[in-house]
C-alpha cells in the first residue's frame, strides 16, 4: 500500500512539474504572439475582400485570391513549382473547372409604376438579386405584379408574362414559376433572428440553380415588401425590374500555403477559410485573420523566434468544398491531419451584430442533451446520438487558451454544442478532430448589412491571437503538453460531472426519469474517458509517465461518477 501510495506521489509531482513547462511554452507564444498580432493585416484584407460580392470563380472571388497571394509573397512564402528543399514556408494556387458559369452581379433597380424614387436598387442593397439570376433585357422589363400565398395558389393562378410576388424562398416555387411562363420573381423570407422589423433594409441573399434558361428575379427587404403590399392592395401595381448580371466560363481557385515542419513534417494543423459569400463577417473576416496568421508565423520562423515541429498549413477556397477536397484526394496526406480548425465570422462588433464569439465544439454529449449552460445558438442543430460523439482533447485545449485570451482582453468567449455548416465538417467526417471559431447570432447573418462597418479589428486581433497560439502549441506538442492538457481535462471533466449531476437533480425533482439521468452522466463520463486517452497522440515521446497519469486521473472520474450515480438512486 505504501509503495503504491508513493508511486502516485510519484506521478502527481512529474505531472504538475511537467504541466508547468508545458504551461510556461503557452505564455511564451501569447507574449510572442501578442508583440505581434494587431489585427491590421487582417482588416486591411477584410476590407479589401468585403468590397466584392464573391462567387467561385468570378472577378471577386480571384481578386481576393490574388490579394491573398502576394501577400504571402511578400511574408516569404515561395510559390512551390519555384521552391527548393530547403524552402520552408510554400504556398500554391490550385485551380479547376467549373462545372457551372459562374455569376457576377453588375446593378439592379426596381420601381413600382407611378414612383419617381425606385424601391430597391443594388448601390444600396447588393443582395436584391438572386445569385444565379440572368440579366433582364436592355433597358429592363414592366410587369403586372402578382401576389401568390403559396405554392398551390401559383398553380391555379394564371401568371404567364406576370411577375410572382410570394414571401417564402425562391427554392419553393421558381421551378413551377419557369413552367407557367413568368415574366420574373420577387420573394421575401427573412428569419426572425435577423429582426427584420428593425433592420428594414436588409435582404438576406437568395439563390436559385444555375439553368442556361433561368428567369430573373429579386429579393426583397422588410420595407420593400410592406411597401409593395401596400401598393397592391389599393388595385393593380406594375413594376419596372432591371438587372445586369455577367455570367461566364470559368474556373476555381484554392490557396494552399504552408510552413513545413522541423522534425515531423507530415503531420499537420489545417487552418482553413472560405472566400466565397458577400459579406464582410461572413467571411472576409475569416479570409483576413487567417492571413494574418500565416503572416505572423512566416515572420517567426524566419527570425527564429519561435520553430514548428510539425506542418502548419492554411487553406482559402470554397466552403467545405476545397476543404473536403484537400482531405479526399490525398488519403496518405490526410492520415497525418491531426486537427483541422475553421475560421468563419471571427470578427464581428457585437455591439452592432449582436451575438458573442463561439467556439463550436466537437461533438459531446451536449449535442444529445442541450441543457444548462450549453445553449444551441439560432442557426441551430439536430439532436446527434452516443454514435456521433468525437470525444478528443481539441474541444477543451481550444477553449482553455481562448478563455486565457479572454481574460486577459476583456472579451467574452463562449461554447455551443456541434451543429455543422462550415469548414470543420469535412474533418469531422473524415475521423479528423476539428472544430468551428466563429459569432452568432449575428443580426446581419448574409444581409446586404454584412459590411466593413460591423467588423472589430479588436475581435480580430483576439481571434487571430487565441488560433495562432493555439496552433504553435499543438505542433510542437509533446508529454509535457499532454500532461498539462491532462490537468486543463481533468478540472473541466470534474466541473462537467457536477454540472450534470445538479442538473440531474433538479430534473428527477420535476419528475424525469432516473434512466436517463444516469444515461447522460454515464454519456459524459464515457466521454471524458475517451478525451483523457485521445491524449496519447501528442506524445510519441513518453515513457509511460503520461498513461499512468491518464489512468490515475480516468479512474478517479470513474468513480465520481459512480458516486453520483448512487446519490441520485
Amino acid at each position: 500500500m505504501f509503495k503504491k501510495f508513493i508511486f502516485y506521489v510519484a506521478v502527481l509531482f512529474f505531472a504538475i512539474s511537467t504541466a508547468q513547462n508545458s504551461n510556461d511554452k503557452t505564455s511564451e507564444y501569447f507574449s510572442l504572439v501578442r508583440a505581434e498580432f494587431t489585427g491590421d493585416q487582417a482588416y486591411k484584407t477584410t476590407a479589401f475582400v468585403e468590397q466584392y460580392w464573391r462567387v467561385v470563380g468570378n472577378k471577386g472571388f480571384n481578386e481576393s485570391v490574388y490579394h491573398i497571394t502576394e501577400t504571402l509573397e511578400k511574408a516569404g512564402y515561395v510559390l512551390e513549382e519555384d521552391a527548393n528543399e530547403m524552402d520552408r514556408l510554400i504556398y500554391r494556387v490550385e485551380k479547376r473547372p467549373l462545372k457551372n458559369p459562374t455569376w457576377e452581379p453588375v446593378d439592379a433597380r426596381l420601381t413600382i409604376k407611378g414612383e419617381k424614387l425606385p424601391l430597391l436598387e443594388s448601390t444600396s442593397n447588393r443582395n436584391m438579386t438572386y445569385l444565379n439570376s440572368p440579366s433582364t433585357p436592355k433597358g429592363g422589363v414592366i410587369g403586372e405584379v402578382v401576389y401568390i400565398k403559396d405554392k398551390k395558389d401559383l398553380e391555379k393562378t394564371d401568371v404567364k408574362g406576370k411577375i410572382v410576388f410570394a414571401e417564402m424562398s425562391p427554392y419553393a416555387v421558381y421551378k413551377l414559376a419557369m413552367e407557367k411562363g413568368v415574366l420574373g420573381m420577387l420573394t421575401y423570407n427573412m428569419p426572425d433572428y435577423l429582426q427584420p422589423e428593425k433592420n428594414v433594409t436588409s435582404i438576406q441573399f437568395r439563390s436559385i440553380p444555375y439553368n442556361e434558361n433561368n428567369l430573373w428575379g429579386m429579393a426583397l427587404s422588410y420595407q420593400a415588401k410592406e411597401t409593395l403590399k401596400k401598393a397592391l392592395s389599393k388595385g393593380n401595381v406594375k413594376v419596372h425590374a432591371e438587372i445586369n448580371t455577367k455570367i461566364y466560363h470559368s474556373e476555381e481557385l484554392t490557396v494552399v500555403a504552408e510552413i513545413k515542419g522541423a522534425l515531423k513534417p507530415k503531420e499537420r494543423l489545417v487552418f482553413s477559410a472560405h472566400i466565397q459569400e458577400p459579406g464582410a463577417n461572413d467571411n472576409a473576416t475569416g479570409v483576413g485573420v487567417q492571413l494574418e496568421m500565416a503572416q505572423i508565423a512566416a515572420q517567426f520562423i524566419n527570425d527564429k523566434s519561435a520553430n514548428l515541429d510539425r506542418t502548419l498549413t492554411f487553406l482559402w477556397g470554397d466552403e467545405i468544398v476545397s476543404t473536403r477536397r484537400y482531405i479526399e484526394e490525398d488519403s496518405l496526406r490526410a492520415s497525418h491531419i491531426k486537427w483541422g480548425i475553421s475560421l468563419d465570422m471571427v470578427g464581428e462588433n457585437t455591439a452592432l451584430t449582436g451575438g458573442t464569439f463561439l467556439i463550436e465544439k466537437m461533438p459531446d454529449p451536449s449535442a444529445i442533451w442541450t441543457r444548462g449552460k450549453d445553449t444551441h445558438t439560432e442557426w441551430g442543430g439536430r439532436p446527434l446520438k452516443l454514435k456521433d460523439m468525437k470525444p478528443h482533447y481539441l474541444n477543451d485545449f481550444i477553449l482553455n487558451v481562448f478563455e486565457e485570451q479572454g481574460k486577459f482582453a476583456k472579451w467574452d468567449v463562449g461554447t455551443n454544442p456541434f451543429e455543422g455548416g462550415s469548414d470543420h465538417t469535412p474533418f469531422l467526417k473524415a475521423d479528423i478532430p476539428g472544430l468551428l471559431l466563429w459569432h452568432f447570432t449575428d443580426q446581419f447573418y448574409h444581409t446586404d448589412n454584412d459590411r466593413i462597418d460591423k467588423v472589430s479589428q479588436e475581435t480580430l486581433k483576439n481571434v487571430g491571437t487565441g488560433a495562432l497560439v493555439s496552433a504553435f502549441v499543438l505542433l510542437n506538442s509533446d508529454s509535457e503538453t499532454a500532461l498539462a492538457e491532462l490537468e486543463n481535462i481533468n478540472i473541466r471533466a470534474k466541473k462537467r460531472l457536477k454540472d450534470e449531476f445538479l442538473l440531474s437533480q433538479k430534473s428527477l425533482a420535476d419528475g424525469n426519469t432516473i434512466a436517463t439521468e444516469i444515461e447522460i452522466l454515464t454519456a459524459w463520463n464515457d466521454w471524458y474517458q475517451k478525451t483523457m486517452d485521445s491524449l496519447n497522440d501528442m506524445a510519441a515521446d513518453s515513457k509511460g509517465d503520461l498513461k499512468n497519469a491518464i489512468h490515475k486521473s480516468k479512474e478517479q472520474l470513474k468513480k465520481q461518477t459512480e458516486n453520483y450515480i448512487k446519490s441520485l438512486k
